[in-house]
């Protein structure tokens, strides 16, 4: 699967193995900055503005990395779910939205079939859609995570009961 993690964009003057390279080094680089501001923003002033700085590094290197990778690159993923983290530590729940509609699709590509991690993301899907009064496109998500997670940890975990009450609620 690592030409698919590492998908390229599809153009008709495809990159050249120098600008795929120094696009690698580009986004490790950048995600190394990002946790490093993150640890210095979140735990020594958590105010709106560093938060908003933080979005914009993601913005950016998703627009620098755009040029070069396909949205299911991994390294584009990680930068989607950071803003997304952001987004839902701001409550800007329609940016959050965003994000998390982009990741899915190749999250559900790139790891197993009850993967907790594609289980987690439909619940934040299911979630926002909720928050958002998508109720239709709340439930079908909230299901969906459901039926991973019914795999994953059976059907009688609390946790299943828990989300299954907030359909119920909603």
């Amino acid at each position: 699967q690592d030409k698919e993690k590492l998908e390229i964009c599809k153009l008709n003057d495809p990159p050249s193995a120098e600008t795929v390279k120094d696009m690698i080094k580009y986004a490790r680089n950048v995600i190394e900055e990002f946790r490093r501001a993150k640890h210095y923003k979140y735990i020594l002033c958590l105010t709106l503005t560093p938060l908003v700085e933080l979005l914009e590094i993601c913005e950016l290197s998703l627009d620098k990395m755009g040029a070069v990778f396909e949205d299911s690159n991994v390294y584009m993923l990680h930068m989607m779910y950071q803003a997304m983290g952001v987004c839902l530590y701001i409550q800007d729940w329609e940016g959050a939205l965003c994000y998390g509609q982009k990741i899915i699709r190749p999250y559900s590509k790139h790891y197993p079939s009850y993967s907790l991690n594609v289980a987690s993301m439909w619940l934040k899907l299911g979630r926002l859609y909720m928050t958002l009064n998508n109720r239709t496109a709340g439930v079908k998500a909230l299901k969906r995570a459901i039926a991973i997670m019914e795999v994953a940890h059976g059907k009688d975990h609390p946790y299943i009961s828990e989300i299954k009450k907030e359909l119920e609620d909603h």
